[in-house]
């Protein structure tokens, strides 16, 4: 073995930085996300929709299983499998590994929304019914949790025949519950087909979006239109995924990408969290049903388009100057050298906070939730959860670009000493 697989054996092994608790939270949070998941979804459809109200109204096993659901998200998986490899859109390259190669990545994200678009249209046309999908939604969350362990355990496995430079640097610590937690392999791969990149923005965003338009058929079929708040919630969350996908470029150079290994963390936030969470508002309002005026409609709509508006210029800005660091648009920009070569951004939005994107996405989230009114806690859970995992994920941040660059960081933190919230945190 050389002296650089030694070193590299070493730091995989003897990686002590556990993330998310280490072993006790790979022990916890594989067993409580999913029970959050289903008692979420059980209590946006109760008459009370009550957080806090002890002991919750537990589900019976038919409203659990359905043979119809993982049928559903199985063909729905495999479509997006099928468009992914479609020769569609670009072809980009991802940031240099360590063995100093660069994988090649898809860019037909956009494609595939517009396809799923235009099938759901003529699924519609056929008079099919979407809105079955709200009693549906247990069943299917309930599929999700099951396909999200059956395919941890086969990346657990597939894992010990990859290459040492093919590891997490964080992810092969030699115990197995937390191996198996927070993904052992970086970049797994079935030929080019890239499992992780797959799964980060195919099957579960654009399933939310799904998920969201069958809570706003069942409206239409319980009251004969849909309400203004559902409309904004659709309409909100829509832009999102249309602009993540839009800007799929961009994720390959995301923590996610580029640090975390491909394990249950991942897998269950990308095929089951994200679809069967981040739509609670909409199912919410299926059986809530708020009364919106013009007005206050007005004042969301404008605090989620400042929220759009700083979360997407922060990060176009961040990914440019990541990508062409000589474009006219951020040459001008102050920045601070570090020892390993790469500069800081110390100006313009990353002048204002250290992680304005997150801003943007916290204004965002909470746009979301002010349709619902402020009758029941369940529609701020999104953005109570948000705020606590961009604050973890801000500490993890600041982790990572302190060990790698150190006095530089030191510098550019007292340039800028608010990471999220300016003047406040």
């Amino acid at each position: 073995m050389s002296a650089n697989n030694k070193s590299l054996k070493h730091r995989l092994s003897h990686d002590t930085d556990r993330e998310f608790g280490g072993t006790l939270g790979a022990i916890c949070i594989p067993i409580f996300l999913p029970l959050t998941v289903l008692f979420l979804i059980c209590t946006s459809r109760s008459p009370q929709a009550g957080l806090l109200q002890w002991p919750p109204a537990l589900p019976s096993t038919d409203q659990l299983w359905d043979p119809l659901a993982p049928v559903l998200l199985l063909g729905w998986i495999a479509l997006h499998a099928f468009l992914y490899m479609l020769p569609l859109g670009k072809v980009s390259e991802g940031l240099v590994l360590r063995d100093g190669t660069r994988l090649k990545y898809p860019i037909n994200g956009y494609h595939d929304l517009c396809i799923s678009a235009v099938l759901l249209l003529m699924l519609l046309g056929l008079g099919v019914p979407l809105g079955y999908l709200f009693e549906l939604l247990l069943p299917l969350a309930v599929s999700a949790i099951g396909i999200s362990f059956l395919l941890s355990i086969y990346l657990y496995i597939r894992s010990f025949w990859a290459p040492l430079h093919g590891l997490a640097l964080g992810g092969n610590t030699g115990n197995p519950v937390y191996d198996f937690f927070i993904g052992r392999e970086l970049n797994p791969r079935i030929g080019n087909f890239d499992l992780k990149y797959f799964c980060e923005l195919r099957p579960g965003l654009i399933g939310w979006v799904v998920i969201n338009l069958g809570m706003l058929m069942k409206e239409v079929e319980l009251r004969g239109s849909p309400s203004l708040a559902m409309i904004l919630v659709n309409a909100f969350q829509l832009l999102y995924v249309a602009d993540a996908l839009w800007n799929e470029e961009a994720i390959l150079t995301t923590m996610d990408i580029v640090h975390d290994g491909f394990g249950f963390m991942l897998v269950f936030g990308d095929l089951a969290w994200v679809p069967f969470t981040y739509s609670l508002q909409a199912a919410f309002l299926v059986v809530h049903p708020q009364a919106l005026t013009w007005l206050k409609a007005a004042a969301i709509v404008a605090l989620n388009g400042a929220g759009y508006y700083i979360f997407r210029k922060s990060n176009s800005q961040k990914n440019l100057f990541r990508r062409d660091p000589t474009h006219p648009s951020v040459a001008g920009l102050e920045t601070i050298a570090t020892a390993t070569g790469k500069r800081l951004l110390v100006s313009s939005w990353w002048g204002l906070v250290r992680h304005p994107n997150y801003l943007g996405d916290l204004l965002m989230a909470l746009a979301w939730s002010l349709p619902c009114g402020f009758s029941h806690l369940l529609p701020y859970f999104y953005v109570t959860y948000f705020t606590i995992l961009l604050i973890h994920r801000e500490a993890r941040d600041e982790r990572q670009c302190q060990a790698k660059y150190g006095l530089a960081w030191d510098t550019y933190c007292r340039r800028v000493p608010y990471r999220i919230f300016p003047y406040i945190y």
